[in-house]
Order: structure tokens, then sequence, then C-alpha cells
């Protein structure tokens, strides 16, 4: 009822109440003629809407102040006029309400129908539905029938006010339902409303979405509390069935409409794709709270997840194969990833799976959603990689168990699907296929049916399947017993059918193409290019034609000259100086692996090129579009606002997928390029100059950049512990890219190794960050092959990722040992912080143990600090936020970090204690000059880490256990090791010094060990000479790949053992032990170890270098003193030596010039008595060599002969001219035959060492000139000399000592001497010497098999073409057939061992042999029978 000024009743009643004093006497009196009023101006409705109007203040207060409540009039009201009308006074309460509510919702100032209500709708309802809470207070108000009244409307309700009926309880949107008279019409009022306010929420103010999203949260709860109720309410809620059977109608309606939408998500516009995400809300977990009971809500989301798999199953298992590729996350609608995320966030994804294999076996599924849905959980699910293996496992039993195709075929469209994802999240179907099918113990192994099965299976597969996939079943078959072979070749041969019908040949399979491809097979043009790209990276980092590459050149020789040498072969302008595509290519033109036509075609084409850049024709390659590249950084920008956002980390699976498909679009590649193995084949990097290509280092430095930028964004607002598994699902996407980690690991190599000192503190935060990440991944990692220069010995073991980064953190000066303190700090705490909730069984496996280790090595080393035994724990732990603090003291903070609790632990771990062995690797690369220590300060590290910590410290430990053998051993081995790497300054180049610091700690060392108790009289046993058995142990147990390469290594190792042992007192050469009742000395350790190893290093071939032999006899002459007759003891050893160590003596004499005053004043020092008498001798035999030259005394001759002759032969070679030499061979006497013999020998050997060492000084020429007048002489006097090229076990005596003082390569080499020797071989030698031919014969197949063998035989450097190797061969092959002929009978008797190995190598010469040898049998038979 409203006045004519629009005013209220109430406000009327108010004003009027302030203006006069009431006329009436009473309450009753005033409610009468109230009520006399309304009965002449009655309208119900009207009064009811006015009531709402009570909460204003000033109404109230007058209505209270006359002591009448508005609620009464009312009361009365309505009582007065159902009593009136005969009815109920609740009935016609309700009925009056319907009627306003029916007159609000019609009176829309919108014509169409709309969800929501107007602001004067609003405004009245909410008076009306105070009204309304009144009445039912007063219990005036009858629910049931209001609830029922509301479907008799005109029109339906619009959906705000039933919920303002249903929040206000006043009328539940349950009761109300219940109350429908038709179910399926309140089905579709619900569903149409519901629809009309999805699509109404873009258009609508922010007050009105915020209501939207209210109205939608109560009613889903509604549809879930009554939809989805348990067994147990069910039974008490009977007449609610109908509410139930509403509820589960809308649901599945209003799915049924996303997922029409979702189906024409591409068609359809913006506002649509809006709509469907609003109602998606209604999947929101956190939506239900407490409200809804948790199994009704796994119901409610099981029932769902049901719906959408099996949602309208039109498509067919062939469309399933022929589509799934287009049905991957990134390619799927992002309505239904939505969806799914939803969905499975109220499962676990053990259930998810369990769930999604019971609908695969009890319904008929949509397959499209069957398989984005797995494509959901792998990538967003980190559980699911294995779960699904399991689950296909399961699959292929049940398949293989009763020969069930579904079975068999959803196995291979789930791991199909699974890998369309990328490694990263689940194995390559390749690798899946050779798991399940390429071993004897898979299913199909056990019988022949199961064979048939499976070949019947893929047979039936292959008409739809895409080419990747039939070259994986072709590349890597199922394992087939030989008897079935044929089944195998069979399904070969329809595979290849439906290659060539799809026009792909697996003979243009690339060389890198990756069989795990799930896309259309590329066109072998594209894949060439690849190839090459792929081809040269290996190239430019081994310097060696790949393998790959060598055999397509032989066993896929049309791909190799039809697609790979044409893309190799591309026309372009050279480059002045060579690049790696012109070495690539010059190097397989070197090995006759491209074709002389199409080489020259090649140059002709780039000339022709150049010709057109200069007259200014040629044109300019179109610019690559840079549209990928942006999109990635777009992409890589939103990932790192997700990540940032605690609420959003749900959505950073899906971006790293949504990362990871523009990444690759950026590469210019579907599938990662793999090898034979794709997850096996080791990444090759140059560590001295690792080489990216341009595109690559681009997409890297992007991808770095982007870390760092998210990991520093993410710790402004958290700590590492508490920014999620966000930062490992974006290194894992990283390292699903296998064609990107050779960039990757390459660049990282040029930000650590190379630039390391010069990165900000950011920079090393990010990376440092970033490795711990990459070690997390290992397992996606294959080896690392880090080539660290052309000069490394032999290849190492391929690196896992984390030993391979650690690696790259080399500490040689002052700069690299902060940067590596930094890095490593900053790794170890961020790894410690990000993985502190891990338990320590995962925590350990987690960290790199060289982390660990390189840090035990710096913090002790730069702070004496850490050096003592840890007193107390740091009181504050290192926090992650403060390590990007500019004024960082990195010393402090590494000191905070090594006295946290936490890493203290660490260290007792036995992988991470860092050993003696380690700590002295590490500290062997330190470059002395530039080390951040001073050579006090690290004398004071290295006495610390010797003594106080190794030496004592238990083997468990790392440590000695106090033995000073094995800390001696344990630093020979190091400095060994150490001095076979490369360079410490980083030049390529073999460092063959040894550390003097370290040499020094193990001087010291053995001098204490010297420190013992001496041996008790009666004790036979000598003292061990544990030196030489280390040594001597490194040689024997040597793998150095080929027999060259070991060859070389023996070179090198040797010469670093003569250093080390040159560097120890003299006095660890010879040791002491008791025999009878005196102390003699035993110098056999020594002896063995030249005769065995060190005389294979002597360039001269008989003789020891100075310094060995210099310091043996030093030594020898400090061991005697512990004798009770030193010149006795002296004169014993070198007696010795005669028979078992003659190259000792003989390396004495060529050095005793310079040797001589050495020890005399030695022996002077030690023993003030008269010289020894071997060492007399030896200076004596000198003495007369060089009056012998230069005075024309006789020569005494020396017991051995050989003695003498060294002597001799060192005298001549260094002070006599020839002539003058020659007239003393011809003063000789009878008697020196044997020291002629030993003159010759000795002669030989420098003819071979001019060769071999040209450095020595000694000159060939005049050797051989030398050696011939020797044999001349030899010659007029008679002498038999051939002797000396028999082997010392067929002549074990003087010749035989002669030939065991030379070295093995000079042994080898003794063909070569001796057929430099044939312009003297006379014809009266072939009948003075029987044996001549035979050793003539031997020496010649030897000259072949050294050939054969491939050993470098040596040329003379200033004349490259003089004494050719072959032309010798050709010499000595011409004087056998020469001489053969002329040789006596008697000669052939000897030679009939070496026919057979003759014929082989030299046929002819063999015929020669087996021709002239008869007549010497036939000749004997004659003999034999006149005797009768």
């Amino acid at each position: 009822m409203a006045g004519a000024g629009g005013g209220s009743w109430r406000d009327l009643l108010a004003g009027r109440a302030r203006k006069r004093k009431s006329p009436f006497r009473s309450q009753a009196e005033l409610q009468e003629a109230a009520l006399r009023l309304l009965d002449h101006h009655q309208n119900l409705g009207d009064l009811l809407l006015e009531v709402g109007d009570s909460a204003k203040p000033g109404v109230k207060d007058a209505a209270e102040h006359q002591g009448v409540s508005p609620e009464s009039f009312i009361v009365s009201v309505l009582q007065e006029q159902a009593s009136k009308l005969g009815v109920p006074t609740a009935t016609l309460a309700a009925k009056n309400a319907i009627a306003n509510v029916e007159r609000i919702c019609q009176d829309s100032a919108c014509p169409s129908r709309v969800p929501l209500l107007g602001s004067d709708q609003r405004k009245r309802l909410s008076c009306l539905l105070q009204t309304v809470k009144d009445l039912l207070a007063n219990n005036m108000f009858c629910r049931s029938l209001f609830c029922q009244e509301m479907w008799k409307m005109k029109e339906p309700p619009v959906l705000e006010a039933v919920w303002h009926l249903h929040s206000g309880d006043i009328a539940g949107l349950a009761e109300l339902l219940e109350r429908s008279p038709a179910g399926p019409a309140a089905v579709e009022w619900l569903c149409s409303s519901l629809c009309d306010l999805c699509e109404q929420v873009g258009d609508i103010r922010c007050g009105d979405t915020e209501l939207a999203q209210r109205i939608l949260s109560d009613f889903a709860i509604v549809f879930l509390q009554h939809g989805f109720e348990q067994a147990s309410e069910l039974g008490r809620k009977v007449e609610f069935q109908k509410v139930a059977y509403i509820c589960r109608a809308v649901l599945q309606r209003m799915l049924a409409w996303v997922l029409d939408a979702v189906g024409k998500e591409k068609q359809e516009d913006v506002s649509m794709v809006q709509a469907v995400r609003f109602w998606l809300n209604v999947f929101n977990v956190s939506l239900y709270g407490s409200v809804a009971h948790p199994d009704s809500l796994r119901q409610f989301f099981r029932h769902t997840l049901t719906e959408v798999l099996t949602y309208n199953p039109v498509l067919k298992v062939s469309d399933a194969i022929q589509m799934q590729k287009e049905w991957s996350f990134t390619r799927t609608s992002p309505l239904l990833t939505a969806l799914y995320r939803k969905l499975l966030v109220g499962f676990s994804v053990k259930e998810s799976i369990c769930q999604l294999q019971q609908v695969l076996e009890t319904h008929e599924v949509n397959w499209q959603h069957v398989l984005s849905c797995v494509s959901t959980l792998v990538v967003c699910q980190a559980e699911a990689e294995q779960l699904f293996k399991d689950l296909l496992s399961h699959l292929l039993l049940k398949a293989f168990g009763n020969y069930d195709m579904e079975n068999m075929i959803t196995a291979f469209l789930i791991a199909r699907q699974a890998a369309l994802e990328g490694p990263a999240v689940f194995m390559p179907y390749s690798e899946w296929f050779k798991a399940s099918f390429g071993n004897a113990g898979g299913h199909h192994g056990s019988s022949k049916k199961s064979l048939v099965f499976l070949f019947e299976f893929l047979s039936e597969l292959v008409p739809f399947e895409a080419a990747p996939y039939l070259k994986v079943h072709i590349m890597y078959p199922p394992f087939v017993p030989t008897k079935h072979r044929s089944l195998l070749l069979e399904y070969i041969t329809l595979a290849k059918t439906r290659l060539a019908d799809l026009k792909v040949a697996i003979e243009d399979m690339g060389l890198y193409e990756d069989l795990s491809a799930t896309d259309e097979a590329v066109q072998p043009q594209a894949q060439a290019l690849r190839d090459v790209e792929k081809a040269l990276q290996i190239f430019e980092n081994t310097r060696k034609i790949p393998t790959s590459v060598i055999e397509a050149s032989i066993f896929r020789r049309p791909y190799y000259t039809s697609w790979f040498l044409p893309a190799l072969l591309r026309p372009r302008v050279l480059p002045k100086t060579p690049d790696g595509p012109m070495a690539f290519i010059d190097s397989l033109k070197r090995a006759d692996k491209i074709p002389s036509n199409l080489y020259s075609t090649y140059l002709q084409a780039c000339h022709a090129m150049k010709e057109k850049v200069l007259q200014g024709d040629s044109k300019e390659e179109p610019s690559h579009s840079k549209e990928p590249f942006e999109q990635l950084k777009a992409e890589l920008a939103e990932l790192r606002t997700l990540v940032v956002d605690q609420a959003h980390w749900e959505d950073v699976a899906a971006q790293a997928a949504v990362v990871s498909d523009r990444l690759r679009g950026v590469l210019g590649d579907n599938s990662e390029e793999n090898e034979a193995a794709p997850l096996d084949s080791p990444v090759p990097v140059a560590v001295p100059a690792p080489r990216l290509a341009p595109c690559h280092q681009r997409v890297v430095d992007l991808l770095l950049t982007s870390f760092c930028q998210t990991l520093l964004a993410a710790s402004s607002f958290n700590p590492p512990d508490r920014q999620g598994p966000c930062l490992s699902l974006v290194v894992k996407m990283m390292c699903g890219h296998r064609n990107l980690l050779p960039a990757l690991l390459g660049r990282l190599c040029q930000l650590i190794y190379h630039q390391g000192p010069s990165l900000g503190a950011a920079h090393i935060l990010g990376l440092a960050a970033f490795v711990i990440h990459l070690s997390e991944c290992r397992a996606l990692i294959p080896g690392v092959e880090a080539s660290f220069g052309v000069s490394q010995p032999v290849p190492g073991k391929a690196l896992s990722v984390s030993e391979y980064w650690i690696s790259l953190l080399v500490c040689r000066t002052e700069e690299s040992f902060a940067f590596c303190l930094r890095f490593c700090t900053a790794a170890a705490a961020y790894l410690m912080c990000k993985f502190s909730s891990c338990s320590r069984e995962d925590f350990c496996a987690l960290i790199p143990p060289g982390l660990i280790k390189k840090l035990q090595f710096l913090v002790p080393r730069l702070s004496l600090e850490a050096r003592g035994v840890l007193c107390e724990e740091a009181k504050t732990a290192l926090s992650w936020s403060s390590l990007s603090c500019p004024s960082l003291n990195y010393r402090r903070a590494s000191l905070c970090l090594w006295r946290q609790a936490g890493f203290q632990e660490l260290l007792k771990e036995e992988a991470f204690q860092l050993s003696f062995r380690e700590w002295l690797l590490m500290e062997l690369e330190v470059c002395p000059e530039k080390d951040i220590l001073s050579a006090s300060e690290r004398q004071d590290f290295h006495h610390w880490a010797i003594y106080q910590k190794y030496l004592p410290a238990p083997s468990a430990a790392g440590g000695c256990d106090g033995d000073l053998e094995k800390a001696c051993g344990v630093i020979i081995n190091a400095l060994l090791d150490s001095s076979q790497r490369l360079d410490q300054g980083g030049c390529g180049q073999l460092k063959m010094s040894v550390s003097p610091e370290i040499l020094c700690r193990l001087q010291e060392l053995v001098l204490e060990l010297r420190c013992r108790p001496k041996l008790l009289p009666g004790c036979s046993a000598a003292q061990r000479h544990f030196l030489l058995e280390i040594l001597q142990g490194r040689l024997t147990g040597s793998q150095h790949g080929s027999a060259l390469g070991e060859q070389l290594w023996r070179q090198q190792e040797l010469l670093l053992h003569r250093r080390i042992l040159v560097g120890l007192p003299a006095s660890t050469l010879v040791t002491t032990c008791w025999k009878g009742n005196k102390t003699v000395l035993d110098c056999d350790s020594f002896f063995c170890f030249v005769n065995s190893e060190l005389k294979n290093v002597c360039s001269r071939g008989y003789a020891l270098s100075y310094d060995i032999t210099a310091h043996f006899f030093r030594g020898l002459l400090n061991a005697s003193l512990e004798c009770e007759d030193a010149a006795e003891e002296v004169n014993e050893a070198l007696a010795t030596c005669q028979t078992k160590c003659p190259v000792v003596l003989l390396s004495a004499v060529l050095w005793w010039p310079r040797l001589e005053p050495v020890l005399c004043s030695q022996w002077k020092r030690l023993f003030r008595v008269p010289l020894a008498e071997e060492l007399d001798r030896l200076r004596g035999w000198h003495g007369s060599s060089t009056r012998f030259l230069y005075s024309g005394a006789v020569f005494p001759v020396s017991d051995p002969p050989w003695l003498s002759a060294a002597f001799l032969h060192g005298a001549i070679l260094q002070q006599s001219p020839r002539g003058q030499g020659r007239e003393a061979l011809q003063r000789l006497g009878t008697d020196a035959e044997q020291l002629l013999v030993a003159l010759l020998f000795f002669s030989l050997l420098d003819l071979i060492s001019a060769r071999i060492a040209p450095k020595e000084g000694v000159d060939f020429q005049t050797s051989l000139e030398w050696s011939l007048e020797i044999l001349q002489c030899l010659e007029e006097r008679g002498t038999s000399w051939p002797l000396l090229f028999h082997s010392a076990e067929r002549d074990p005596g003087k010749c035989g000592v002669l030939r065991s003082a030379a070295s093995h390569r000079h042994t080898r080499l003794l063909p070569l001497a001796f057929y430099s020797l044939t312009p003297s071989f006379q014809q009266e030698l072939l009948w003075r010497e029987p044996t001549f031919l035979s050793v003539a014969l031997q020496m010649y197949i030897q000259l072949l098999q050294l050939f054969v063998e491939g050993e470098v035989l040596p040329q003379s450097d200033q004349h490259p073409t003089e004494h050719d190797p072959l032309e010798l061969i050709s010499a000595a092959r011409r004087f056998l057939l020469g001489a053969i002929p002329h040789c006596p009978a008697q000669s052939f008797g000897n030679i009939q061992p070496l026919l057979s190995t003759c014929e082989e190598l030299d046929p002819e010469l063999g015929a020669t042999l087996l021709h002239f040898s008869r007549p010497a049998v036939d000749m004997e038979l004659e003999e034999e029978l006149e005797l009768f």
C-alpha cells in the first residue's frame, strides 16, 4: 500500500508519529482502526512487500514507540483475510508470496530471459523475503505449499530468485525440486538457467560475477549432496529420490554441454569457452570443503570421469591408431585438460589409473578422451610413469594369457600415447617395444602360439600404422627363435610394403633419425640435413668421422649417395680459413668416401657461387621467422608467473608441456635425434673449445636465463624448500629434448669451465641450482663423453651428468678457487634447503658425491678454522636468501655451511668422504705460481692434510691407517695419474713433470720409513722394496686400447717412474738383508725392474739415462754403509751386474766421464779408504781405452770382453777421429774377436738409435760407416758374427748377454740394422758361415712382419726418401734372391722351420728357397746310398 507521494505505509506512519500525538488511547484502539482501514483498501501483495522495510531505524523506532509491531499488523491482516476466505493463514501467505515472486521475476527490464535479477528486482525480493521470514518465525507460512505453487507459475522463476529462497532458508533447492510435478521439466529449466548464467558471466559487473559464483557453488553442493548420497542416507530420505534423479540429470546434461563445447572449441567464440570454464568451477575440490562427504565427492568425480571417457564413443580403434598423435597434451583442448586435472585432484594417481583401467575393461570408450586423459596423467603426475608401466605389463600379461586383441591394442595405444609426451615423462615407444618384445623373456616367447598371436596383431595394425612405428618394428624386431624366423620375415615384408605405400623407404632412413618419433615421417631431404648437422657436431667434437657415417657409406649406400652427400655438398661460398664442414668434407675425401666426380662438381658449384656473389647477383637468404622463438619466450614468461605464485603450482606441469611443445618447434624437430640406442648414446662435449650452433645457443641462453630469473623471483617470496616441485619439472622438461642436450651441456662448459670467474652472483646462484636439478634428472640424461683435448691419452668412460659438471669445476688459479668456492657453496646450500624434507636415504641419493668432496677440498684449504676439530655447531644455518647479498663473504658463508650439523653428518657417509688419493689429484691440479695460497701457506696445508688428516685416518674414511708405505703408494699413484693428465695451464699438452712440492712430501715419508729397527742377525728376509712393487704393479695390469696406445702409455709412464725414483733418496733403490752372519746388499728388485721395464725407455738401446744411473750408484754406496765390509759388498753387487743386469754396467761405461768424479768423491767422503776394486777396475778400463786410442798402448781385454768393448766404443765415438778408430781396430790383438763382435753390436744399436732418437746426437751415416768398418775387420779375421742376431733363448752365451741388455724396441729393429750392412756381405761369407742364410732369412721375415703389423719403421728426418722402409725391404729381398743360388747345400738344412712363414709372406722367395733346398736333400740321399 503506497501513498500518493510514493512513500511507503511505514514512512507515512513514522512521519505522522513524529508530527502529532496519537489520538488512540490504547493499542487495541489503534489495531481496530488499522484493520478497518485495511479492510477498505486491501492489497496483500503490496502489504507483504512493505514489511521488508522494517529494518529502517526511523520506522522501527516510531512503531515501537507506539507499542505496535509491524509484523503484528501483517499477521492480523492475514488472519482476518484468511478467516473471510475460509483458508488457513499459512496457505494464504504462501499464495500471496508466490504471486509476489512471479511479479518480481516478470518485471525484468531485459526482454530476454536472464538468470540474474535487476537491482530494483533484487531490492523488492529482499523485502518480500524478510516478510516471509517473519511469517515463518510466527508459524504463519506454508513452505511446502510455497514450493508446490512455485511450479505453477506461468514462467519459470529467475535462477537468482531461487538461489535467494535457497540461501535464505525459505525454500531449499532440494525441497523445491522434490515438489516439482515433472522431473524432466525441472532438469530442462535448471540446465538452461545454468547455461545462461555461465554464458552471461563475461558480460556482467564484478559484483554480479561474485554473485554468480556463489549461486553456482551453492547449487553444485546441492547437486552433489543429493545426487551422490551415501547408501546409509538413501534409506532415510526416500522422498528425495526424485531430487537425486534431477541432480544427476542436471550434472549429466551440463557435462554433455561441456564436452560438446570441447568438440567445437576451435569453431566457438571466446565467450563460449569462457562460459564452459566458469562451469568447470563445479569440479573444484575446495568448493565442497566439509559440507560434502568425502565418499560422495569421490563418487561424483569417479562418475564424471567415467562419463567423460565413455561420452559419444564413435571413434574406432583404427581411427585412434591414426589420429592419436593429435591428442597429445599440448594439442588437446585446454577445456578438456582442465576438466581432467580438476577431476584427478579427487584421486590418487593409482586410483585414477585403476579407474581408467576399469572403464576400459567394462565400457565402450571414446578413445580420444581416454588417450588425452593418459597424456594429462603422465604430464601432470610424476608418479604416473611407473604406474602406467605396471598397467602395460598387466595388459600384455592378460593379452597373451587369453590371446585377447582388445587388451593388446589397449596396451599399444597407451604406450604410444604416453610416449608422445617425450622421454622426460615416459620412455620412448621404441624403448618400450624393445623392452617388451626384444628378448626371449617377453610374453611372446613362451610358445609359437604366442608368437603367431603377436605377429597377427602387428599385421592387423599395418594398414593403419604411421611410418615411425613401422620403422621401430623393423629396426627393433621382436625376438624370434631361428626356427620361427619366417613369421618375422613375413611381417617385415608387409611393413615395408606399407612404407612403400606411404612413399617412405627404409633405406632412406636418416643416420640419426629418432625411431621413437610420433609424427609423420620426415622427408629424406629434411632428414639428411639433420643428419649432416649431427655428423658435423660429432666431427667437430671428436675430429673423427662418425662411425654411423662410415657404416652408411658401406651398408646403406643408396641413402648415403642419394641423400646424405648431396645435403653435405650443398654449394656455398667457401671461407678462406677452413671451417668445420670443410674439414669434415676433406676427411671424407681422403677416406675415399666422396666420389671424385661429385667432389669436383661441388667445388665448381662453390666457385660459381663465389663469382655470383662478387658480381652482386646473389640473393639474400630468406630470414627465418622469429615467431616460434618469441612464442617460446612468451610461454617461459607465463611459466615463470605460475612458478612464483603458489596458488598456480598445479598449472606448472601443464605449462611446462606447452613450453616443451614450443621448444620443439623452435628447434625445428618433432622429436629427439637419437642414434641406434636412443637413450644410451653418450653426448660428446669438447671441453677445451665447446662448439654450439648459433640457433641452439640462443635457445639454451633463453632457457638458462629464464630458469635463473624464475629461481630468483620465486626465492624472493619463499626459500627453495617451499617452492614446490616446479623447477624440477622445468628442468626435467628440458632434459626430455635429447637434441638440445649437446648444446645445453656445451653451454654449461662455456659458462662454468671457461667463464666461471667472470660470472655475477645471480648467474652463480642460478647455475648452481640448475646443475642440482640436472643431477636430480640424471636418469634422463645419457653419459657425457667429455674430451679434454687431442692429447688425452685414452678416452675415459662416459661421465654421469653430475660427474660432468663437477669435472668443470677445476681449481687452478686464485680466480678459479674463488669461483669454485662460491659455486659449490651455493649448490650445496640450495641442495640442503630444497630437499630438506626428503628421507635420509632419498636425500643422500640426490646428492652428487663430487660436490661434497669438492667442498671438503676447498673449505679446509681456504679456511684455517675448518682444519681443526669442530668445537661447536654453527649458531645460524646458512640461508639461501643470504647468498644473493652483494656484500656476502663467501669464505665465511662456506665456513657457516661447513659447521652446520647436517653437513657434518653428510661427511660421515662413506660415499661422500674425500679420500687421500682424491685430495691429492685435486691438489695436483693447482698451478703453484697462480695459487690463492702462498708457498708457506700451501706447505702448512699439505702437512695438515697428510700428517693430521689422512695418515692417521682409517681406510674406511679414505685414510692410510697410519701406514707410511700405504701413504707413499697413494702419493706415487696420484703423482703418476696426475702427470698423465693434461697440462695444468690448459694448453692441451701432456705435462710430463712431477709436482715438486708433493714429491717433497713423498721424500719426507720415505725418509721416515728409513727410521726403522735394523734387521737382527740371522734374519734372512730382505727388506721389501715396496716402491718398485708399486711401480711394477701399475705396468702389469694396464689396459690402454690399441697396441700403439699401450706402447706410448708405457713409455710415458716409465719416464715418470724414472723421474720419481730420481727424486727420492738414492738409498731407496738398494736394500740390505742378512746373509749368513753379515749384512749384504740386495739389488735384485732394482735389477729386475731395469731388465723388464726401465731399459725399454733408454734411447741409446743399451744404456740407461745418466740421472737414474748416477742415482743407483749413489744409492749403492749409501746402502753399503750398513754392511760390515762395504767394499766387498760393492764389488759383489757390480760382479752380479755382469750376468743379472748388464745394462747397468753398460750405462756406467757410457756415462763414466761424468760418473767417475761423483762416485770417487762420495766414496772418499763415506769411507776414506781406497776405491772398491770393481769401481777401480772400471776406472782402469776407461783409462786403458783412452791410452789405447791416443798413445798406442796395448788394450787389455777384460772379462767379460763386452765391458772393454763398451769402453772402447764410447771412447772412439767421443774422442777419436774416424781414421784413428780404423787404425785402432787393426792394432787389436788376436784375442779380441769377442771384443770386436760386441763392438759391432754396440755400433748397430747406435745405428738404430740414430733413426728412432736422432736428438741423442748419434749420426746415422757415421754409425753405419763405423759398423761397416768393424764388420770388415771381423771378415778379415774370419770371426763368426751372425750369432749376434740369434735370439737370447737360442744363444744364452755371451751374445745372449749382449742382446739381453738391449731394449725391446732395439731388438725388434735389429733386422733394420742387419740389412743396412748388405754392402759388406761378401760371397765368401755364405760359404764360411753355414748359419748365415738362416739368420738372413729370419731377419727378412721379421722385417716383413714389422711392416705387416704396422710397426713404424724409422726414417731420416732430413732425408725422408733416403733409407725408405719399402726400399730397404726390396733391397733385402734382392739380396736374398741373389744369395740363395750361391749358398752351399748345408746352409739349407737350418731353414726348414722358416719355410712355411716365408711362403706365406713372400711366396716367390719361398718358392726359390724350396727349389734350391731340394738338391741338398737329394745329395744327402745319394750319400746314404753310397754307404750301402
